[in-house]
């Protein structure tokens, strides 16, 4: 009671100093996602991207994948690779902008009106409106769309701003490259130089004595050599900044509790299914995973192989006892059963209306008309089938009527739309039919069936055995225990050994990295990693991830820019060595003052003789050898090099004889290839890709995902 009194006392000291130490946890927390938010996600040659920014533009590509993909959700990898694209996107048009405004590259309105309605239109337009009777673009029909567009869906008018942008972007895109194609040129002079590189041709004699034929033990390697071999390659080691983990999983599988709860939870559910009146309803809305609703051949479907055989021996009804696969427990219903074709073969004439899915614009009938004239011409056809083209050609609104006359050769079974699948299936060859589908009113001629098989029709229910809390909490424990034991590279190691778990490697994973083995959406570890506070030897918390708890350590930081030699010298040890064993190589072959037989004789080697020209990429047999086929060409003829040491071998080579190129009156011809081949490079990306590589981007994303 004193103390309570006490309290009492000072409670008006406690409220201020509780309220105080509240207004400084919230106004720190709300700092630090201020500070958060004032991070950009980042920056192009000092243009700054904001998160919000990103966010809105990583918003609207999500969204146009989900209606391109005609799903509700994307998988993480699906959203990380759009996350990626539109990066990219955004650094291009930083990037691609201030070319196109230095250079005073625009795409003006009028232009745009010709890129789509004009004569000759963008490339997407002519794709897009076609008229199916015609088969040819249609500039009717993007009137038309345009004089609509109000009315259209609100997907339908998103859908066009893209594509409008898109042209705008490709016209600017295209103005660029024509520009940089135009501005390259061949001088007469570097034309002739080409041309001789190309057609001037040495006979050589040579030996070669091979790196790999000479132990390691004779040679000695200094740090002087480790240091001149890096001060001449330095430019190849440049890095990105990277980090190396080390870690344990600890994954999250059903116990044998959970394992027997779900089984007899599969045993109620079966029962159920064998009783209900709608099994394919009842089996969609039990099912954790979907399953194939065709027509299956035996060992089709994925089934196990008990359950696919009960199925094929079974009255139509029959059920399959539960079966525990991998961490599911399936069960299938038999469905029906029958003997069906393989493969079929038919022609049609589809009779659209306006609603029906894909339907062209020109199309203004509606359902009710397409099925009168749909009926009309089965009837008509019943009495003339040699009718059947002349129809197609006049009324079908299938795109592909003016290559195939309506005639869709051999498919096979399941391949087309149900309603038109099934409607040649139960018509016999050479007989016509009606069948309606999304795509509105067939009128069908059976043309062809073979390879006929007994199949089955099953529903499936597949339900996943689900980790309970308690396994969860369990898996949880032993993850935070073995976390709490280490705190350091050697102590996780030694801690993984004892407790008989295996130690995974990351060897370089980058700020960008998604994919780490072994793990789902690990791009929490990413971030982890390239905190500035994480050093090496630093062991994590728990890691939470899907079905699977994480420890890890980093182990090595790779800074960006070049490594110093220490961090390489492993690396390029086997060049190094290759240089002191050419080195002493030719000290050996000197001494016999450029004879070849007596070079060979004692290198244990072959004379061997070629035809190059300065253009020839290799020397036959020993790969790449750049600094032997420049000194060739430079060698008066008769005369022998002295000891060349090479990438593969030391030679000794000597200079045949040179037969010259001559002069050609004109050289159009000759260079049309490089024009062409420069010009594909162009149009290939390559200016862009030498104006990221030149620009200074900060990618800060890592702050945010």
């Amino acid at each position: 009671m004193a103390a309570i009194g006490s309290i009492r006392k000072h409670s008006t000291l406690l409220v201020i100093v509780i309220g105080g130490a509240l207004a400084a946890f919230i106004l720190g927390d709300f700092l630090k996602r201020r500070n958060r938010r004032d991070v950009n996600a980042g920056k192009v040659n000092g243009v700054e991207i904001t998160i919000m920014d990103y966010n809105n533009k990583l918003d609207q590509n999500i969204e146009n994948a989900k209606q391109q993909q005609r799903v509700k959700t994307l998988s993480t990898n699906e959203t990380y690779r759009i996350r990626q694209q539109t990066w990219e996107q955004m650094v291009r048009e930083i990037l691609m902008g201030k070319q196109y405004k230095d250079l005073g590259i625009q795409v003006g309105t009028d232009e745009m009106f010709n890129l789509i309605q004009g004569p000759n239109p963008h490339p997407l337009i002519k794709k897009y409106f076609v008229n199916p009777r015609t088969g040819r673009y249609d500039r009717n029909l993007v009137i038309q769309y345009l004089q609509n567009f109000n009315r259209l869906p609100e997907a339908a008018r998103h859908q066009w701003t893209v594509l409008e942008n898109y042209i705008h972007t490709d016209q600017m895109r295209k103005k660029y490259d024509a520009l940089i194609s135009q501005g390259y040129y061949i001088p007469k002079p570097l034309a002739q130089r080409l041309y001789d590189d190309q057609n001037t041709r040495a006979t050589i004699e040579f030996v070669a004595a091979r790196y790999g034929n000479v132990p390691d033990s004779l040679v000695q390697v200094t740090e002087a050599d480790y240091q001149n071999y890096y001060d001449q390659h330095k430019s190849e080691f440049k890095e990105k900044a990277a980090r190396s983990i080390e870690y344990v999983t600890f994954n999250v599988l059903p116990s044998k509790k959970d394992i027997a709860k779900a089984r007899k939870e599969a045993v109620a559910t079966r029962n159920d299914f064998m009783t209900t009146d709608s099994p394919k309803q009842f089996a969609t809305a039990n099912t954790d995973q979907p399953y194939d609703s065709a027509w299956l051949k035996v060992g089709e479907g994925g089934l196990p192989v008990s359950v696919d055989s009960l199925m094929f021996h079974s009255k139509v009804g029959t059920v399959s006892e539960p079966l525990k696969v991998n961490n599911s427990f399936v069960m299938a219903r038999l469905l029906n059963v029958a003997v069906r074709p393989d493969s079929m073969k038919a022609s049609h004439i589809l009779i659209a209306y306006k609603g029906a899915m894909r339907a062209n614009p020109l199309v203004t009938r509606n359902k009710k008309q397409a099925k009168k004239l749909a009926d009309s011409l089965y009837r008509v056809l019943k009495r003339n089938p040699s009718k059947f083209r002349q129809l197609a050609d006049k009324f079908s609104n299938d795109g592909s009527e003016q290559i195939n006359h309506g005639n869709l050769g051999w498919f096979t079974d399941g391949s087309m739309v149900y309603g038109f699948n099934e409607a040649v299936v139960k018509t016999k060859v050479g007989h016509f039919t009606v069948a309606e589908t999304p795509f509105g009113y067939h009128v069908i001629k059976v043309t062809g069936k073979k390879d006929f098989n007994k199949k089955v029709k099953v529903a499936v229910i597949t339900q996943d055995i689900v980790p309970s809390n308690a396994t969860y909490m369990n898996v949880f424990a032993k993850a935070s225990q073995f976390a709490s034991g280490v705190h350091s590279q050697k102590a996780l190691e030694a801690k993984a050994q004892k407790d008989h778990l295996q130690l995974r490697v990351m060897p370089r994973m980058y700020e960008t990295t998604y994919y780490i083995p072994g793990l789902q959406n690990a791009r929490s570890i990413v971030r982890w990693a390239f905190k500035s506070s994480t050093d090496v030897g630093a062991v994590s918390n728990v890691f939470d991830l899907e079905n699977q708890y994480v420890v890890a350590v980093v182990t090595k930081k790779f800074e960006p820019g070049i490594p110093p030699l220490e961090a390489v010298k492993d690396q390029i040890r086997p060049f190094v060595v290759n240089l002191a064993k050419g080195k002493y190589l030719a000290n050996k072959m000197k001494a016999f003052h450029g004879d070849l037989n007596k070079i060979a004789s004692a290198m244990n080697a072959k004379k061997q003789s070629m035809t190059l020209t300065f253009d020839t990429r290799n020397i036959v047999g020993f790969g790449m050898e750049d600094k032997v086929i420049g000194t060739i060409f430079g060698m008066k003829t008769g005369s022998t090099s002295q000891p060349i040491v090479g990438n593969a071998a030391t030679f000794v080579v000597k200079l045949d004889n040179v037969q010259k190129a001559g002069k050609l009156s004109d050289y159009n011809a000759f260079v049309s290839s490089y024009l062409y081949s420069f010009r594909q490079r162009v149009m290939e990306g390559y200016p862009y890709i030498a104006i990221k590589d030149a620009a200074d981007i900060q990618d800060n994303r890592i702050t945010f995902y």
